[in-house]
């Protein structure tokens, strides 16, 4: 993380001095005032909080304050935009003792960012005061930083937390594959994408919703003729993606059968937009259990398919979501999450 420690006279400069040693797995800039004592490489100088604050707050991941907290609360009020853009902040006192994740908790970052410095400084204890985390429930928003899902309609996510802190039923309308992964499923329930409302959780690539939605990333299998030039296989993935509401950023990772390996067309697009390609083997896909879509390969090289045993290959959660689709008379292109 980019970090920026704020100082705001000599003992808390002193404090910082001691605490960047404790962060060098991060890009640290010591703020403080002129004509101070230190022992840093660089320090940035600065007049008044006013100065350097805005600027900071869309420069760093976290600021970490060496301060009272009223004065940081005073002082970031105005700068508040949105719990998904808005850095971590943290106040942590001059002893270094005493941590406190101030805003942007789980999003920015700011509880665990805190957990690691409260570990790595002597007898130092992390005042977490976040619901989820002192009772181990659920927080949707984190299990989807972690996984890297896109995250719409965040604010709902108030709503749905409390209840799962209450311990009231929640809906989660995904794929079943999916949902055995999310951990405390105690108060959750799964459900058809058909009964979707507003207080359901909606994890799907592409499913429209205005409920609190995640967007897992989508895993593409490819096949194509011999020799398919790099234009028909662009877009021949650019209709499918159209097709099925998703974007090229939605991809997760091509897959196809190991005989593309060298398919010159299939590589060059991979390279243009800078996509991950893994390629199975026959065995590989053919000990998959589904039923696939006929296909041309089973002929020619004995295969169960290619397009869509490649997708749940390569996919996280082995959910085929949308079976093959033939472009051109020679690319067949499926998707698996």
């Amino acid at each position: 993380m980019k970090i920026a420690v704020v100082t705001i006279n000599q003992p808390s400069l002193d404090s910082a001095c001691k605490l960047v040693p404790f962060l060098t797995e991060h890009s640290v800039d010591v703020y403080g005032k002129k004509d101070l004592k230190h022992n840093l490489e660089k320090i940035e100088l600065y007049g008044k909080l006013d100065d350097i604050l805005p600027t900071a707050w869309e420069s760093y991941d976290a600021i970490v304050c060496i301060l009272a907290m009223g004065a940081v609360v005073r002082k970031i009020a105005p700068l508040l935009k949105d719990k998904a853009t808005d850095p971590a902040v943290i106040v942590i006192n001059l002893g270094l003792d005493k941590i406190v994740p101030l805003l942007s908790g789980h999003l920015g970052g700011a509880n665990e960012l805190a957990d690691k410095i409260a570990s790595t400084l002597p007898n130092c204890i992390n005042f977490i005061s976040t619901a989820t985390d002192q009772t181990k429930t659920l927080a949707f928003e984190m299990l989807a930083q972690k996984r890297g899902w896109e995250i719409e309609n965040l604010k709902a996510l108030a709503k749905v937390s409390n209840r799962l802190l209450n311990k009231q039923r929640v809906k989660v309308a995904t794929y079943p594959n999916l949902f055995k992964t999310i951990p405390n499923k105690d108060n959750l329930e799964l459900v058809d994408f058909e009964d979707v409302d507003l207080d359901t959780v909606v994890i799907d690539p592409s499913f429209v919703s205005t409920s609190l939605t995640f967007r897992p990333k989508i895993y593409l299998g490819i096949g194509c003729n011999r020799d398919t030039p790099l234009e028909k296989i662009e877009e021949s993935v650019k209709l499918f993606l159209e097709k099925h509401r998703l974007k090229m950023e939605s991809i997760g990772e091509i897959a196809s059968f190991e005989a593309k390996a060298d398919e010159v067309g299939l590589l060059e697009f991979t390279k243009k937009y800078n996509l991950p390609i893994e390629f199975y083997n026959k065995n590989a896909i053919n000990a998959l259990e589904n039923a696939f879509s006929k296909s041309a390969s089973t002929k020619f090289f004995g295969l169960k398919g290619v397009a869509e045993p490649s997708a749940i290959l390569a996919s996280e959660y082995r959910e085929l979501l949308f079976k093959k689709e033939v472009y051109f008379k020679s690319v067949t292109v499926a998707g698996a999450i």
